[in-house]
């Protein structure tokens, strides 16, 4: 089993920036990917960032050159950095991890199914005003 929990969510301006966090517990060792999602009300899901143990690193185009992913083996926490946000990145972010053996691009493909090698955290709101 993997735990993840995320902080560093909030409320900020059009243009501004704010870095989430997620700290994984549990069998970490199990883990070959991190990753985050978001969901808005009344939308689905939406893959935006994984990174693999060995630091390799995909986005999604609604994110890409905005949007960094980081990881720290050493705390077994991942980061998402975002800059320039807009109102449309309002959302619930959540972390996930995958204990099955793939790559990033097939990480942000899968993160948001329900699959045993899915885990996930209980989110954190981020809000962006205009």
């Amino acid at each position: 089993q993997v735990h993840l929990v995320e902080s560093g969510g909030g409320s900020v301006q059009s243009g501004g920036s704010l870095k989430l966090s997620c700290a994984a517990s549990g069998y970490t060792n199990s883990i070959y990917c991190l990753g985050w999602f978001r969901q808005a009300p009344g939308k689905e899901r939406e893959p935006i960032a994984a990174i693999g143990i060995d630091g390799t690193t995909t986005y999604a185009d609604s994110v890409k050159g905005r949007f960094t992913i980081s990881h720290d083996n050493a705390k077994n926490t991942v980061y998402l950095q975002m800059n320039s946000l807009k109102p449309e990145d309002t959302a619930k972010y959540y972390c996930t991890a995958q204990t099955t053996s793939m790559t990033t691009v097939q990480a942000l493909a899968v993160m948001t199914t329900f699959q045993p090698y899915n885990y996930w955290g209980q989110g954190t709101q981020v809000t962006v005003s205009s």
